[in-house]
């Protein structure tokens, strides 16, 4: 289906925007958010546009924007990460493609809530985008299995899998997917955690502490032990004392990271 779409992400799902073109999708625009990208990643999103010659909007999309890309033809609006509300407009279908199974998991960051509450499945859903945040009905839903190993980064990662077959369902029966969409019914919202919100001490168990690690893991978690306060990149926690200058105590087990910084 050669059909016109906006493309709105950052690069925690970047395998959607190529699979989107693979799948017969032309790009006309695309958007992202001004990030650190020491955390936070547009580079690939960004890369993608200048390499396909594709005109990119970094910031807020306008309800400007919007009237613009309708008077330009553009068939639907597919978001993959963005921070800002986009206005939402009945002449223009805008979808979302959200890394949780809606209704559980509304919310801005659902990949480290699955973590930290020790869930056994997370997955993508692709819902229409209402003045609700995550609220709209869905047009498809896929599940994978969370590993009691797993990091942010490795969950996410699994959920990239699932988004080359999304697409291409996306792509070749859109309208169908948007007219025939199911609603939600009740949810769960998740508020976006703050990893400075989730200190890990040396009372804390082993286990529990790197449960916090890992739900964090490729952002700086907060260990505190009394009045010294220590930044902890990429950090596990494990059943034994390792020791060293990048070795933090926990209760019955050690903290080892990438990179430990006194705060």
């Amino acid at each position: 289906m050669n059909w016109k779409i906006v493309y709105v992400g950052i690069d925690t799902l970047y395998q959607a925007l190529p699979a989107l073109v693979k799948a017969g999708c032309r790009v006309c625009e695309i958007v992202s958010c001004p990030v650190d990208n020491e955390t936070e990643f547009n580079l690939r999103t960004c890369a993608f546009a200048k390499e396909h010659s594709i005109p990119l909007l970094i910031g807020k999309i306008t309800r400007e924007d919007v009237k613009r890309w309708k008077e330009a033809g553009i068939d639907a609006l597919i978001c993959c990460g963005y921070y800002y509300r986009i206005p939402v407009d009945e002449k223009l279908p805008m979808v979302n493609i959200h890394p949780a199974l809606l209704p559980k998991g509304r919310g801005a960051w659902p990949m480290p809530v699955t973590l930290l509450e020790g869930l056994r499945e997370s997955g993508i859903t692709i819902h229409k985008m209402t003045d609700d945040f995550d609220e709209g009905d869905i047009l498809s839903q896929k599940a994978v299995p969370v590993m009691p190993e797993d990091t942010l980064q490795t969950l996410t990662a699994r959920l990239q899998t699932l988004l080359p077959g999304m697409m291409a369902e996306l792509a070749s029966d859109f309208f169908h997917l948007y007219e025939m969409a199911r609603p939600q019914g009740e949810g769960e919202y998740w508020p976006c955690p703050e990893e400075s919100n989730y200190p890990v001490t040396p009372d804390m168990d082993v286990s529990e502490a790197d449960r916090i690690l890992r739900a964090f893991y490729g952002y700086e978690c907060i260990y505190r032990n009394r009045d010294e306060i220590y930044g902890v990149m990429e950090g596990r926690a494990y059943p034994a004392v390792y020791g060293g200058e990048k070795g933090l105590p926990v209760r019955g087990g050690t903290i080892v990271a990438r990179r430990v910084r006194k705060l």
